[in-house]
């Protein structure tokens, strides 16, 4: 059985979440999905210009996922301006600011005496 996926920590909300070029009517477009833990992701390592490291800390992964996270974005929006796309942002459960932790302490052996 999988991990439950635990909530990221993002910086806030988009203030706009529907990009699309214009002269083209929404419904002859095709959609791409940009998640807000990959929106989170290229406003903390392009437009904050973090290394990876801090970037992945403030949202509480790993720098590995974080990794996969901000390729996966930097791929929907280069698809999304090389073809034409319309770009939406949402998402799954967030949590809203920093320092706050997933899990920790819920493990097999909580609770146990670890001597």
């Amino acid at each position: 059985m999988p991990r439950p996926k635990c909530r990221r920590n993002i910086g806030g909300m988009p203030d706009k979440n529907y990009f699309k070029p214009r002269g083209i009517p929404t419904v002859d477009l095709e959609e791409i999905v940009l998640n807000l833990d990959e929106f989170e992701a290229i406003r903390l390592a392009d437009y904050e210009q973090l290394y990876q490291e801090e970037a992945a800390a403030k949202m509480n992964i790993s720098r590995q996922t974080f990794g996969r996270i901000i390729e996966a974005a930097h791929k929907k929006i280069a698809d999304v301006l090389l073809h034409g796309k319309a770009l939406k942002i949402e998402g799954e459960e967030v949590n809203l600011g920093e320092n706050t932790s997933c899990g920790q302490g819920k493990g097999r052996r909580a609770g146990t005496n670890n001597q």
